[in-house]
Order: structure tokens, then C-alpha cells, then sequence
């Protein structure tokens, strides 16, 4: 009964929308103003190509505190428990000590306007990528039960234009994020592609990291920088699906295969679960529940295939 329950919520989720969200902040300058303006438009055309997509995009002088009202309000309307929401800014973002604020023009945005913005929309599955220099500085304000939290930087102390923005996008593009090649970005994924990349670019630059990117999916408690069963951050956004590529995409517009792949979510999720409890397992009953989980999985992926 569990597993028919959740194949329901999984192919629910399958012909669900997701709305994006994409803020490009001020610059201050016009090189930065630029680059953050390139970053938000590549990205909303990389998540908007799907049926399935609902995308806001607000660039340059039309970023304003209160268009970006208009494009939730319209979401709070429109978006059920079953669809997904996906906020990613990318800009300037600062912090008094305080409040965390992303400088738009006109009146700036805090991470507590935000939250309650976010809350206002009934989608169950929301991830916040907030790429703003200071970022840190709103998980707090951010945090919630089943909500993905990432920031390019740990704290409101990194206060330099983040190079993970970067990376990000370039996760959203390159199949190489999709580190487990089951045709589905994660949350996770992108993440750690992201995060990597920008610890190489100043490790090649031999320059010291001003940013430090951290993950928060549980809800409450300090978010990490590198989740895992360990300290029990990572699987929510294991769970949430960024984006589909290749035969995944045209699989999930397939009512046909639509039952299939959510049978493969279901035990990819049971996977990721049986890892976050690994530690207080038995060796051998680990590797027996895995070897049938892998086993099942490969029957499910030849069916899809077919």
C-alpha cells in the first residue's frame, strides 16, 4: 500500500508544474550588472523549455520589489501541493548585521520578505538557489520544513560577487551534473557540481575562497557544506528534481512512461534513504537491501528504455 501510495504522489509529481523564479538584482557597476543579467536570462531559457514550466524572469530595471510580488501572487494563485517552486537570484545582496537584503531597484528585498512570500504559495517542493553576495545571511529567515535552501556563501560576512552564480547555471546546461545519468538534475546535483567547480576556480586562481557554499534541507539547525547521511542534510534535496534531460524529458511527457519513471523515483528515493541510515546498519544486511534495491532499479530503467 506504501509503495502504490507513493507511485500516485510520484506520478502526480511527474505531470506536475514547477514555477521558476528568477531575480537578476542591481550591479552596481556595469560589468556586474552584465554578468548577472546573462546569468538570469541563460537560466530561465534552460528551465523554461518544458512543457511542464511555468518561469518569471525579472532583469535590470523591471527587478523591482514589487514586480517580483506580482509573479508570487500570480504563482500563490495558480500552483497546487503537487507542483514544484524553484527561486533562483542572482546580484548584490547585503547585510547590516540584522537583516539580509538583495539590492533591486527602487526598494531592496529581504530574506524575511521573501519567506513570506514563499509561504503564501501551496507547492509543497520550493527551492531557494540564492547566489547574491551575503547570502548566507537569509537561511534563517529562509528555512522551512520540505524547502531547499542553498547560498552561495556561508555567511553574511562574504560580502564579493559569488562565482557559484556561475556554475550554477553551467550545472543546468552540462550533463556532466548529472552525476548518477539517470537523465534527472537534483537540487543535490546541481550543488555539488556547482560547489565544486568553484572551489577548482580559486584553487586554479590560487587565490583565497571568499565564498563557501552551504546546503539546508531539514528545516531547522545550521546549514552544511557537504551533505550527507552523516549530519542528515542532503536528502530532501536528493529528492527535488531541478531539471530533466534527454529521454527523462521526453519520458515524463509520455503518459505511457510516466507510471515507469516514477516507479524509478520511487526507488531511487528508497536508495538514498537506505544510505542516510548505513551507519547504524549492519554491513552485510546493508549491502543485501542495497544489491536488491540496485536490482530492482535496473529492471525499472530497462523498461523505460524499451
Amino acid at each position: 500500500m506504501r509503495l502504490l501510495c507513493s507511485l500516485l504522489f510520484l506520478s502526480a509529481n511527474l505531470s506536475a508544474t514547477t514555477f521558476y523564479v528568477t531575480v537578476s538584482g542591481l550591479g552596481g557597476e556595469p560589468e556586474y550588472e552584465t554578468r548577472f543579467a546573462g546569468l538570469a536570462t541563460e537560466a530561465h531559457k534552460l528551465v523554461s523549455g518544458t512543457p511542464e514550466a511555468k518561469a518569471f524572469l525579472h532583469v535590470g530595471q523591471q527587478a523591482t520589489k514589487a514586480r517580483i510580488r506580482e509573479s508570487f501572487a500570480q504563482i500563490a494563485n495558480d500552483a497546487g501541493p503537487d507542483d514544484n517552486l524553484v527561486v533562483f537570484l542572482v546580484g548584490h545582496g547585503t547585510f547590516d548585521g540584522i537583516d539580509y537584503k538583495i539590492n533591486l531597484p527602487g526598494a531592496d528585498l529581504s530574506g524575511v520578505e521573501l519567506a513570506g512570500l514563499l509561504d503564501r504559495v501551496k507547492a509543497k517542493k520550493q527551492l531557494v538557489v540564492n547566489t547574491t553576495s551575503a547570502s548566507g545571511a537569509a537561511i534563517a529567515a529562509l528555512q522551512k520544513p520540505n524547502r531547499v535552501i542553498i547560498s552561495a556563501t556561508k555567511s553574511g560576512t562574504e560580502r564579493n560577487a559569488t562565482v557559484f552564480a556561475r556554475f550554477w547555471v553551467e550545472a543546468l546546461r552540462d550533463p556532466g551534473a548529472d552525476s548518477d545519468k539517470n537523465d534527472t538534475v537534483t537540487a543535490l546535483e546541481a550543488y555539488r557540481y556547482a560547489d565544486q567547480k568553484t572551489t577548482q576556480h580559486y584553487e586554479r586562481s590560487k587565490r583565497i575562497a571568499t565564498e563557501h557554499a552551504v546546503l539546508e534541507d531539514t528545516g531547522q539547525g545550521e546549514a552544511v557544506r557537504n551533505p550527507s547521511s552523516e549530519n542528515g542534510h542532503g536528502l530532501v534535496a536528493a529528492r527535488t528534481p531541478l531539471l530533466r534531460l534527454g529521454a527523462a524529458q521526453k519520458a515524463a511527457a509520455d503518459p505511457a512512461k510516466q507510471k515507469l519513471l516514477a516507479q524509478r523515483e520511487e526507488v531511487e528515493q528508497r536508495i538514498d534513504q537506505l544510505k542516510y541510515k548505513k551507519a547504524g546498519m549492519p554491513s552485510a544486511e546493508y549491502r543485501k537491501q542495497l544489491q536488491g534495491l540496485l536490482v530492482e532499479l535496473a529492471k525499472v530503467q530497462k523498461e523505460i528504455d524499451q
